[in-house]
């Protein structure tokens, strides 16, 4: 019923080598001249966002810590450099170079306005650039989850004309005002000197904010509250209460100490 031939050897068509390893290697070339013309675009888009072909005009080293942002500016001149704090004052116009790094955790670096984000990591330094094309002030936050307060770790970009930011980068460089015996300073250096710093009087110390010119500010505890002299006193009343986990402890201090110190801060300008 069934019949099976029998199974012979079957005819293999000859392959012709050298044809097939052409197109191999024709294939492979062209391939490997899309891979590289492709990353030499990438290259040098990256390059070119990265930096500017302009060169810059401005430095300054953004240091984020849990939970605030401490701001140095360079100048070619070492008399004419200084730090603040929580706030980035720029000219209209012309791009910044921003140096980003970190003293405890990693935090992130974003002007949603302006730019995009960019990691803060400790011992190491990565670059950024904000050019912003109108006057006006941009809001900044830390974009990497960073503990407790990370969501109140805000800071402001404040944008002004060339003139203007010559003469806010002077009045900068000017020391505090005041009589050295002005007593809500002694209480100031009693109570407050061992973590702050400010220009022109012995007050240096690095573990807080540097609080030079500090009524000039929009805002205070890094972004959480309009800088009004009520909200000042509160918050070196209540630290703790307002932003729990900070690093600033609550000192006790008298009704009396308190006024003192805010309205001496408030008129650092």
């Amino acid at each position: 019923i069934w019949r099976r031939r029998p199974v012979g050897e079957l005819e293999i068509a000859p392959v012709n080598d050298r044809a097939a390893i052409r197109w191999i290697g024709i294939g492979v070339a062209i391939s490997t001249v899309f891979l590289l013309g492709s990353a030499v675009w990438t290259l040098a888009t990256v390059s070119s966002i990265g930096e500017p072909a302009q060169a810059k005009a401005l430095s300054i080293d953004v240091i984020g810590q849990e939970w605030w942002w401490a701001v140095k500016y360079h100048s070619s001149d070492p008399a004419r450099e200084f730090g603040t704090a929580n706030q980035l004052v720029i000219p209209v116009g012309v791009p910044v170079q921003i140096n980003l790094t970190s003293r405890d955790v990693i935090h992130s670096f974003w002007v949603p306005k302006l730019g995009g984000k960019m990691d803060m990591i400790p011992s190491r330094t990565n670059v950024t650039w904000l050019e912003a094309d109108k006057v006006g002030d941009f809001r900044g936050q830390c974009s990497e989850f960073c503990g407790l307060q990370h969501a109140n770790m805000a800071f402001t970009v404040r944008v002004l004309s060339q003139a203007d930011f010559n003469a806010w980068w002077d009045r900068q460089l000017q020391p505090a005002t005041g009589s050295a015996d002005d007593p809500r300073l002694r209480t100031f250096m009693a109570r407050c000197a061992a973590c702050h710093t400010i220009r022109g009087t012995p007050a240096g110390g690095i573990l807080g904010p540097d609080l030079s010119h500090f009524g000039d500010r929009e805002t205070i505890a890094s972004g959480l509250m309009s800088n009004t002299p009520q909200n000042l006193a509160r918050w070196i009343n209540n630290t703790q209460t307002i932003k729990p986990g900070v690093k600033m402890p609550e000192l006790g201090m008298l009704a009396s100490e308190i006024d003192g110190v805010t309205s001496y801060l408030e008129g650092l300008k």
